[in-house]
C-alpha cells in the first residue's frame, strides 16, 4: 500500500507542473498495451485541478485510444514476440484464450464492455489484434467505452470534487483493496 501512495502523491505534484498534460498523456497511452492503473490517476488530476476535469477526461481518452490501437497492432502485427510476453505478465493463458474466445463470439460488443470495466485495457486491445477484429469499428467501441468511463469519472469529480479528495484522502487503503477486489472479480469473470 505504501507504494502506491508513493505513487499517487508523486503524480499529485506532477498535476501542477508544467509537463502535466504530457504526464496523463503518455500514462494513458501507455496503459492500453502495457499494465498501469490510470482511474486513480484521472481522479488525482481532476481532484488537483477541478476546472480542468473534462479536458483531462479528453486527453486521457485520446490518448488511451491512441494506445489501444497500438495494443491492437501489438496483437495482430507482433503477436509472437511481444504479444504474448505482455498478455504473461497480467493474465494466465488460459484466462487469454477464454478472452479470445468471448471476442469471436461477441467482438464488438466485447470490446466496448471491457473498455468500460475495470479490466486490464491492454488484455482488451492486444486479445482485439490478435482475433483480428475489424479496425475500425475496434476504434469507436473503444473511443465510446474508455470516453463514457472517463467523462463520467472527470464529471463525478468535477461535481463533487472537494468531498470526494477528502473522502480518497481518509479511506485511501480501503479504496486500493476495493479496487483490487473489483479486478480481480473482473479476472474471475472471464473463467
Amino acid at each position: 500500500m505504501k507504494i502506491i501512495r508513493k505513487i499517487y502523491d508523486w503524480m499529485g505534484k506532477k498535476v501542477n507542473s508544467k509537463y502535466s498534460t504530457f504526464w496523463l498523456s503518455f500514462l494513458f497511452f501507455i496503459e492500453a498495451f502495457f499494465f498501469f492503473p490510470v482511474d486513480p490517476l484521472l481522479i488525482l488530476f481532476c481532484i488537483q485541478n477541478n476546472k480542468r476535469s473534462i479536458f483531462y477526461a479528453s486527453v486521457a481518452t485520446i490518448s488511451s485510444v491512441i494506445g489501444g490501437f497500438v495494443g491492437y497492432m501489438i496483437g495482430a502485427v507482433m503477436w509472437k514476440s511481444i504479444g504474448i510476453k505482455l498478455v504473461s505478465w497480467i493474465i494466465s493463458q488460459n484466462t487469454f484464450n477464454n478472452v479470445v474466445a468471448k471476442y469471436k463470439l461477441y467482438q464488438n460488443w466485447a470490446v466496448l464492455i471491457a473498455g468500460f470495466t475495470p479490466l486490464p485495457y491492454k488484455a482488451v486491445t492486444i486479445s482485439a489484434g490478435f482475433c483480428n477484429l475489424p479496425l475500425i469499428p475496434f476504434l469507436f467501441f473503444s473511443l465510446l467505452s474508455r470516453g463514457t468511463r472517463f467523462f463520467i469519472l472527470a464529471g463525478i469529480i468535477r461535481i463533487w470534487g472537494a468531498r470526494i479528495k477528502n473522502f480518497i484522502d481518509q479511506y485511501f487503503n480501503q479504496l486500493i483493496i476495493l479496487f483490487t477486489v473489483i479486478l480481480i472479480l473482473s479476472f474471475l469473470l472471464l473463467k
